[in-house]
């Protein structure tokens, strides 16, 4: 399992999430509208979703429904 980030995160780039990542996972790039986690990088130790200040940030199985595409989003980001 992996943390992903969602729609909240648009517009809003907060690098809160990223400044705690141990394992630096967490990426973008300047025309990005958000931050993506990387899931092969991840460990899956949860430091990030707290630290989110808009509640951007959640489990994979625990996305909710309304931003269930945010899992593909963030798949294809690391495709490129």
């Amino acid at each position: 399992m992996t943390y992903v980030i969602v729609e909240p995160c648009i517009g809003v780039k907060d690098a809160s999430c990223v400044d705690v990542c141990p394992v630096d996972c967490i990426h973008t790039s300047d025309d990005a509208p958000l931050y993506y986690i990387d899931p092969d990088e991840c460990i899956d130790c949860g430091a990030c979703e707290p630290e989110c200040p808009v509640t951007a940030i959640f489990a994979e199985d625990a996305v909710p429904e309304q931003w269930t595409n945010f899992l593909q989003i963030n798949a294809d980001f690391f495709k490129k």
